[in-house]
């Protein structure tokens, strides 16, 4: 088969660097496919997280705490999940604050279809959550448009050298109370496309992952026109927080992590409907 009778899909991403440097392989062609095309297309998680209910991109990356809400359309895949093991999404404030003291306070959050927000809900269920960008959360902490801020990303490295205190990191809760790594977000496909792409998607999302993983110093000089505000030693341990183990593949111990996240999720009211978390190799 010619490429061009390959299938075109759309794969779609967060613009942030350890999704860069996943993707690296894919995005500059280094790895190749006779049956399938991929047009890359960068928006924020909680952006993709509404797209895929409607099942807008064949391949889509997603937060966890958002597949009960499509798991009739979508499929999640082994490789590429983001996955924090003792780390993770942060509460920060302006001043030093006890984990206690966030009941009832106006928090900045990503998006109600996170899994920082889900972590956060599980942890406190009695704040005030205010959406907005992920990028705009530090400054709304800054100008106290909130009394805190539920951070993601390259934040979670930065916050100190802009003042401002921790006052809890999720994933190190999450750790702590369950002896579990905090499964925060994969990537997804259309159930409805045919066995062969499903498999092909899967084997050029590993690949790449392993591409990037073998090259690193390449793949990392990608991913650093995607680091917001940072320099390339703090990338590189921002990438490397990110892409590990469980990103190249979920094994067992991801989908045990996400199955407790989505259950306990149920259980609190916030999640509709009990779901199985599904994996495809």
């Amino acid at each position: 088969m010619t490429s061009e009778q390959a299938t075109e899909l759309v794969c779609a991403h967060s613009p942030d660097s350890d999704d860069a440097f996943m993707f690296y392989a894919l995005a500059t062609r280094k790895i190749r496919s006779r049956i399938v095309n991929f047009h890359h297309v960068l928006e924020d998680i909680e952006t993709l997280n509404r797209k895929a209910l409607e099942g807008a991109y064949e391949l889509t990356a997603v937060s966890f705490a958002a597949y009960p809400y499509i798991a009739g359309k979508y499929v999640l895949m082994a490789s590429g999940c983001s996955v924090g093991d003792g780390y993770g999404p942060m509460v920060i404030a302006m001043r030093p604050m006890a984990p206690e003291e966030l009941k009832g306070k106006r928090i900045a959050v990503p998006g109600n279809m996170t899994t920082a927000f889900l972590t956060l809900h599980l942890l406190q269920p009695d704040f005030q959550p205010v959406v907005m960008p992920f990028d705009k959360i530090t400054d709304a902490v800054k100008e106290h448009g909130v009394d805190a801020g539920l951070v993601i990303h390259e934040a979670q490295l930065t916050y100190g050298k802009s003042g401002f205190h921790n006052v809890i990191d999720l994933g190190r809760w999450w750790k702590k109370s369950f002896d579990l790594p905090l499964p925060l977000g994969a990537n997804a496909l259309l159930r409805n496309l045919a066995p062969d792409i499903q498999r092909e998607c899967c084997r050029l999302m590993r690949e790449s992952i392993q591409y990037a993983l073998d090259n690193q110093e390449e793949a990392l000089n990608y991913a650093m026109q995607f680091a917001r505000d940072m320099e390339q030693p703090l990338a590189e341990k921002f990438v490397g927080m990110y892409v590990n183990h469980f990103t190249l593949d979920a094994g067992e111990l991801v989908p045990k992590a996400a199955q407790k996240l989505v259950d306990m999720g149920h259980e609190a009211g916030l999640i509709p409907h009990r779901v199985a978390v599904e994996f495809i190799r």
